[in-house]
């Protein structure tokens, strides 16, 4: 549901993980002592920063700690959503309604009962929140999220990959009316927010309240599509003149909201093209992947040296074979490519805590999205590379390494 309350610290100054999963419990309180909206919408809030930072950082580092702190906070956050996605509607019928109809009080009087169920709900998922087991993580975690830097080129690679992504959403949503397209873009762009803010302040100052602006609209359009579906649901037997009018100011209200966020995306400030245009472009795309991958290498404590010192010494070996005769193959530009994060990468299975890791290495580098600059062959070579930098060689019969 959309929100357009101020968010603590959204702007001006970095909010780091520690400083979310504080905020987390001291919300926690609040909400426990008094579950009005602002209490519950500040609470989620806390917890989403957390949970994205956390989704975030599980494509670059493989501790179970992060998910277990997702784990923890999910059922609160579920409880949480249900609860401000009835205070919210409760919202926009109380302004979209007009005194003595029908339709209006029927959703209110079906809303409200639905928010003192759903204030039980959640309130009881806060009395059984793990604070201590949630503390352990605040000091685990706090440390591990320094992997990747504030306003890193591994922190612009991976905002680079949401952006792309929530862009494809997008374009996909500019061909229909439905609301399904829609709702998807509006995650995307969520997804991208919550990236920017966490990883790259400094390019948020800027963006952070476009990319609020363009969140709230997609947001606000989806509450609509959401009590479309609700008046079919609960006043389904009012007279058909009554239910025509709220589907008239329902798709209205809609429109005005999509024109504007068109009008963001595709008039003259066109914000796609401009988050994208501060992101590395093609002749960065190559450094800002393998910034990502060091990162990678650092939390599987891969890179104590030996593997800076493997790199530089394959890289000269690379750079010999380039000039042999006989050695075409390896003027290949994106095979150097491989061989070099293949380097970087060698150690990781070690600290995968594996009985074979090169096996382990391999699968979680499969499991991995794929990063802006690489096709999907040559991630395969990749972990083919990775697999088999030592101790059994690869057999012709293995299907991939046979291709």
């Amino acid at each position: 549901m959309a929100t357009g309350s101020v968010i603590p610290g959204s702007q001006g100054e970095q909010r780091g993980l520690t400083y979310w999963m504080e905020r987390v419990l001291k919300e926690l309180e609040e909400v426990r002592s008094a579950p009005d909206a602002d209490a519950v919408h500040d609470l989620r809030v806390a917890l989403r920063r957390c949970r994205s930072l956390a989704a975030v950082m599980e494509e670059v580092d493989p501790d179970p700690a992060w998910q277990e702190m997702r784990k923890i906070g999910r059922k609160l956050f579920r409880q949480l959503g249900e609860l401000r996605d009835t205070q919210v509607l409760e919202e926009v019928v109380g302004k979209l309604g007009s005194e003595n109809d029908a339709v209006r009080e029927r959703l209110l009087t079906q809303l409200s009962k639905n928010e003192a169920e759903e204030r039980d709900a959640a309130l009881r998922a806060a009395g059984k929140f793990n604070a201590k087991a949630w503390r352990s993580y605040e000091r685990v975690l706090g440390h591990r999220a320094r992997l990747v830097a504030p306003n890193s080129l591994a922190a612009k690679s991976l905002a680079l990959e949401r952006l792309l992504a929530a862009k494809e959403l997008h374009l996909r949503a500019l061909r229909t009316e439905k609301p399904e397209p829609w709702h998807e873009v509006r995650i995307g762009v969520k997804r991208f927010r919550y990236t920017v803010e966490s990883l790259l302040p400094e390019l948020y100052e800027s963006w952070g309240e476009e990319l609020k602006r363009v969140q709230d609209l997609l947001g606000e359009v989806h509450d609509l599509d959401v009590l479309a579906e609700t008046i079919g649901r609960v006043a389904g037997d009012e007279p058909e003149d009554v239910r025509v009018r709220w589907r008239e100011r329902i798709a209205a209200e809609r429109q005005l909201r999509l024109d504007e966020y068109r009008q963001l995306s595709m008039g003259e400030r066109r914000l796609w093209q401009e988050w994208k245009d501060r992101l590395p472009q093609t002749d960065r795309l190559e450094a800002a992947a393998m910034a990502r991958l060091r990162a990678t290498s650092r939390a599987l404590e891969a890179g104590h040296g030996k593997a800076a010192q493997v790199t530089r010494l394959a890289l000269r070996l690379y750079g010999e074979l380039r000039r042999v005769k006989g050695g075409r193959p390896f003027l290949d530009k994106q095979l150097q490519k491989v061989m070099r994060a293949a380097a970087r990468l060698h150690g990781i299975g070690t600290g995968l805590r594996a009985k074979s890791p090169e096996k382990a290495a391999r699968k979680f580098l499969r499991r991995l999205p794929l990063p802006v600059g690489w096709t999907e062959t040559e991630w395969e070579l990749l972990g083919m590379v990775v697999r088999y930098h030592r101790g059994e060689e690869p057999k012709a019969k293995d299907k991939a390494y046979g291709r």
